[in-house]
């Protein structure tokens, strides 16, 4: 049980990648606050989470508005009396379809503006809410899910990617300011990992296992990932196993990154 009495928020916890990490944490004896927008998923985390022995809470949170993570922070401590792990999770590219990208000229202000506080803006606000209860108590783990497009992207998504290569700025910094606190800040890149994040890239596409397979295929370990992979990596950097790391971003991939190929060649 490695994380025997510990208290959990997993922000974008309802699917996907959250869904796995809340209900590994479970498992190990974790109190998980399931933090997300979509209630009906959010519930069926929660649900799995009390069926694998932990203790668990559902808030409905909208991560970029600080006035909606203040509450839900203050639920959790009035449910279970600590914070001890932050997974900053909850993410995504809305609107984006299909795998050509999106180019510079299709990107307006607002549209980067949104795309900086949902996957940016929203790791720091969660951040600047659960660190005085850490600091109070001498210990805290926080853990940011970046993304492959941070550091060796496929197709140009720039307004997502830069604020995936922000959250790893964020990570680095939060790292060495809160070190005198026993709080450790690392970071999570994955790979392609098959989740709900695919639904709307590939909505006209009918055999979407195929696109799985071939995507699988240029991976050294030939496969796509899943959720419980990164749950396996969130558990690691959320227990004590990780004790002597901060600030640090852990690549998990399946061997990924390949060398680039220039246009030229």
């Amino acid at each position: 049980m490695l994380l025997k009495d510990r208290v959990a928020i997993v922000t974008g916890g309802a699917t996907g990648m959250g869904r796995g990490i809340a209900f590994k944490f479970a498992g190990e004896g974790c109190s998980v606050v399931i933090s997300d927008i979509n209630e009906s998923e959010g519930k069926k985390t929660l649900e799995g989470v009390i069926q694998r022995g932990g203790k668990g809470l559902f808030v409905q949170c909208d991560v970029t508005s600080s006035r909606q993570i203040q509450d839900m922070v203050s639920e959790t401590i009035s449910n279970f009396g600590k914070i001890d792990i932050l997974i900053n999770n909850a993410g995504g590219v809305p609107g984006l379809v299909g795998f050509k990208g999106v180019s510079l000229e299709d990107i307006n202000e607002e549209q980067w503006d949104y795309m900086l506080n949902l996957n940016l803006k929203s790791h720091f606000l969660c951040c600047k809410a659960v660190v005085p209860n850490m600091k109070e108590n001498k210990y805290g783990k926080i853990v940011s899910i970046s993304s492959m497009g941070a550091v060796h992207p496929r197709v140009a998504v720039m307004h997502y990617h830069a604020a995936k290569a922000g959250v790893l700025g964020l990570i680095y910094n939060l790292a060495l300011d809160l070190a005198p606190y026993n709080i450790c800040a690392n970071a999570i890149i994955p790979g392609p990992i098959r989740t709900e994040f695919y639904n709307q890239l590939m909505e006209s596409i009918p055999d979407k296992d195929a696109v799985f397979t071939m995507m699988g295929k240029q991976i050294p370990l030939q496969r796509v990932g899943t959720p419980e992979d990164i749950a396996g990596v969130a558990l690691f950097l959320s227990s004590e196993l990780s004790s002597y790391m901060t600030g640090s971003a852990l690549l998990v991939a399946g061997g990924e990154p390949l060398p680039a190929i220039s246009p030229s060649s």
